[in-house]
């Protein structure tokens, strides 16, 4: 009986599994909203940073914007901003957000 080696596999990339998803956009209805201000609060900054979709980026002015399409829907967001409120969060309609392909 003969034994069959198989090459070892390369390992994949975060990105390249990302990118496999698929999200339906619901115009003009986005799922997350920033509140209104004129400075980012400590906690919105963090947004930036922690944000797994790179959804949240800052401004030359000091605030922090939202781009919702590409949302993972995973909740960072909400949860550092829950005690805050700075931030409004909700699932996207049925139909829209984000599609796992998994494989």
């Amino acid at each position: 009986m003969s034994t069959t080696v198989r090459p070892p596999v390369p390992p994949v990339k975060v990105e390249e599994k990302l990118y496999q998803n698929r999200y339906m956009v619901d115009e003009g209805r986005p799922h997350v909203r920033i509140q209104p201000h004129d400075t980012a609060s400590p906690t919105l900054r963090t947004l930036v940073d922690v944000c797994p979709a790179g959804c949240y980026s800052a401004t030359d002015d000091g605030r922090v914007e939202i781009i919702p399409d590409g949302c993972m829907e995973c909740g960072t967001c909400r949860i550092l901003c829950e005690a805050s409120g700075e931030i409004e969060w909700n699932y996207p309609r049925g139909g829209y957000g984000i599609l796992f392909k998994f494989g």
